[in-house]
């Protein structure tokens, strides 16, 4: 599937907008009120290699305040210090960083795990801003709901 005609879905300031591209393009921009994140961006044109070594070793990441109520709602039960980033009020808990932007790269991870809902490969520049996993699907539902979007292609 390629992205045929460029659409954004937004809310509460965070935003996916997708535009087409002949390659499949990520780029990510958080920005998180904490001194071990801060603001970072990370682009990357996808492929199989650039996946493996750029992407696939980003872990997930949380904060240690939210784990108890994670783990009472029953979430989070394989998490553990060996393949999460913990995160204090303060700093990073457990390190080192695999990479210094490990952050944004997970969210960018994040967001290719999600578009692949889509059950085919796809092209085009996904450009996310401040998104979770939530806003990535309403992206996925919007791209299925809107056929004048996306183009099916060999």
């Amino acid at each position: 599937m390629k992205v045929a005609a460029p659409f954004v879905v937004e809310e509460g300031g965070a935003s996916v907008e997708a535009i087409p591209d002949p390659g499949f393009r990520i780029s990510y921009h958080i920005a998180f009120d904490h001194p071990a994140i801060g603001a970072q961006s990370f682009d990357l044109l996808v492929t199989r290699e650039s996946f493996r070594t750029e992407i696939a070793p980003a872990r997930t990441f949380g904060f240690l305040k939210d784990v108890p109520e994670l783990r009472r709602r029953g979430l989070a039960l394989g998490g553990s210090f060996s393949n999460a980033l913990v995160l204090d009020d303060e700093k990073l808990v457990n390190g080192p960083l695999r990479f210094p932007d490990e952050f944004v790269r997970h969210k960018v991870l994040d967001l290719i795990g999600d578009l692949f809902l889509l059950g085919v490969p796809v092209r085009g520049h996904f450009t996310a801003r401040k998104a979770g996993h939530a806003l990535h699907i309403r992206a996925v539902r919007y791209l299925l709901d809107h056929p004048e979007c996306r183009e099916y292609v060999d």
